[in-house]
């Protein structure tokens, strides 16, 4: 596939990245010198110095053998440009743009970006994507990371096992004996930094970092016999008042939640416009770094402390704070792809990295075949994809047990009618079941060649 980036910054360097690793033929176009060079120096991609938007500047990328445009600069408006030069000039088959401005995003202008207008085919908010993805980390508070799939019926969660896990050093398959009832699929573990599909003969050890596939309804059971049963969070408090945090605390004012919110900004005109803008939220004024501000916010008494400031350094230090003055719990928004693999030595309970959430987001329109879903794990060293069997799939219609599924794969569940189907070596996927499956990077393209329409493959 042949795609055209807009943009340099980290999301548009980690989509070239997955990209380029996966032998697409990948252009970047950016107006940094630096930022290109950078770029050609560590990807084996095309990098041009120009301006997205401008058509001499797109043609010289090679917008017109494109199959497909990203656009990720920081502006709304020269993705959106951009999108439309591609379409009208060049006829480029795919156009997915990252839009922040939420006033673009309203319901009542849903029609903008129609095709008889701005002809954008996929719109990319990450503040949204982020934002529901801290949504989803406070509704389970055991997990450090959380996706949906099969129109919510799925989840997918990632667990760690602490001293006090009851499951340590159980066989996988002694785990079916123990809870024949339990509709869950362990099928990947991350263990010293190593990333792995189990076998049934596996057992999981203490500081593992478990995936677990199972029914929504499943969700706290699971976490429970894993020795999580940490409560929602009902006393939150937000370091950081910016687009995303706003979007929390206004969401869990929309949904009638009973949590209790208050957010600490660091500047007072954003204090103050925020503060209008939500009806039950405290807002205070101050730095999140300051013991003073976060006693006041009642820090010592909170479930969990959200760090989602522009800094990660600031996130980082204000959730290791808010421990040590009594918070149960905390996340932080970290950019830095280096500095989760520590932040949990520093008793940071779960990280969301905005980059990882955009990149999810966009694969999902990248990957071939029958794709509905994508969610990257441990920064791109496996995928959770959800994908549309089809009639000529080599999936369909054989037991799993004579399936020769590669080595680095994993069925977690099977979506039919509505119903979900935790699969066993009995089960068989029929034509029109959407499948969700745990594949290492390396497997992805195997993933999508088994969901391809196409019968030239087979």
């Amino acid at each position: 596939m042949r795609v055209l980036i807009c943009g340099a910054g980290q999301v548009g360097y980690g989509i070239a990245e997955r990209l380029a690793a996966e032998e697409n033929d990948v252009s970047v176009i950016d107006t940094s010198p630096e930022l290109i060079h950078a770029l050609r120096d560590t990807l084996d991609v095309r990098g041009f110095v120009g301006h997205g938007a401008h058509p001499d500047s797109l043609a010289q990328a090679g917008i017109e053998q494109a199959d497909m445009i990203i656009a990720v600069t920081l502006y709304d408006e020269v993705n959106m440009v951009a999108c439309q030069v591609a379409h009208s000039l060049f006829n480029v088959p795919t156009k997915i743009a990252r839009i922040r401005a939420q006033s673009y995003l309203k319901p009542h202008w849903s029609d903008l970006f129609s095709s008889s207008h701005l002809p954008i085919d996929v719109i990319i908010s990450p503040e949204v994507e982020v934002g529901e993805m801290v949504l989803r980390r406070l509704q389970l508070p055991g997990a450090v990371d959380t996706v949906r799939f099969a129109n919510g019926d799925v989840v997918a969660v990632g667990i760690e096992c602490h001293e006090d896990c009851p499951v340590v050093d159980t066989p996988l398959s002694q785990l079916t004996e123990l809870f024949p009832d339990l509709q869950a699929v362990v099928v990947g573990v991350v263990r010293e930094g190593r990333l792995f599909v189990p076998r049934s003969s596996d057992s999981m050890l203490v500081g593992d970092l478990v995936y677990v596939v199972c029914h929504k309804d499943q969700v706290r059971r699971t976490l429970s016999i894993f020795g999580h049963d940490e409560q929602v969070a009902h006393r939150v408090v937000i370091a950081g008042g910016g687009n995303i945090g706003l979007y929390v605390a206004q969401t869990l004012e929309a949904r009638g939640a009973k949590a209790r919110v208050k957010i600490i900004e660091a500047t007072r005109d954003r204090a103050v416009t925020i503060a209008d803008q939500l009806k039950r939220t405290v807002v205070l004024h101050g730095s999140a770094l300051d013991q003073d501000i976060l006693r006041e916010a009642d820090v010592q008494e909170a479930d969990t402390l959200v760090a989602l400031t522009n800094e990660d350094e600031v996130n980082i230090l204000a959730c290791v704070m808010a421990k040590r003055l009594g918070c149960r719990r905390n996340m932080a928004l970290i950019n830095n792809r280096s500095y989760p693999s520590f932040t949990r030595s520093l008793g940071i309970d779960a990280t969301v990295n905005p980059r990882a959430v955009t990149v999810s987001r966009i694969l999902q329109h990248v990957r071939r075949g029958r794709i509905r879903g994508v969610h990257t794990i441990e920064n791109g060293l496996a995928e959770v994809i959800e994908a549309e069997a089809m009639e000529t799939s080599p999936l369909v219609g054989k037991p799993l047990r004579e399936l020769d599924l590669a080595d680095g794969m994993r069925i977690g569940a099977v979506y039919r009618n509505g119903n979900v189907i935790i699969p066993n070596g009995d089960t068989q996927i029929a034509a029109k079941d959407r499948v969700v499956i745990f594949a290492m990077a390396e497997r992805v393209r195997q993933v999508e060649q088994m969901f391809r329409v196409s019968l030239d493959y087979f």
